[in-house]
């Protein structure tokens, strides 16, 4: 193998690690531990991918759930109700229907 097959191999290669470690912040473990077994990589190097990889995901989850707790904390719920109230008439529309109880025997 010569050095420009070395270097192209080792650019695809990288290429599919990143591109991997950007979609595995959404994967479940065991699905990116399927997908990381396809790329010739050592065990260390895979299973270090993984743990950042799930790291990454724990630490995005909790800055979306902060920042949706900081954004409804800042919200005045009865205020809203009033204001929308106010502003809407509201429209119910429903089905009710009674159905017989089956006897015990």
């Amino acid at each position: 193998m010569n050095e420009s097959e070395k270097k192209s191999n080792l650019s695809e290669l990288f290429k599919k690690v990143v591109s991997t470690g950007v979609s595995a912040a959404f994967m479940t473990e065991d699905a990116l531990r399927n997908l990381l077994n396809d790329l010739p990589l050592p065990k260390e190097t895979l299973n270090s991918l993984v743990n950042n990889a799930k790291t990454t995901k724990e630490e995005f989850i909790k800055s979306v759930k902060n920042e949706l707790k900081n954004y409804l904390d800042k919200i005045d719920f009865s205020k809203e109700v009033d204001r929308i109230a106010q502003n809407y008439d509201f429209e119910i529309n429903a089905t009710v229907r009674l159905k017989k109880k089956k006897t015990k025997k």
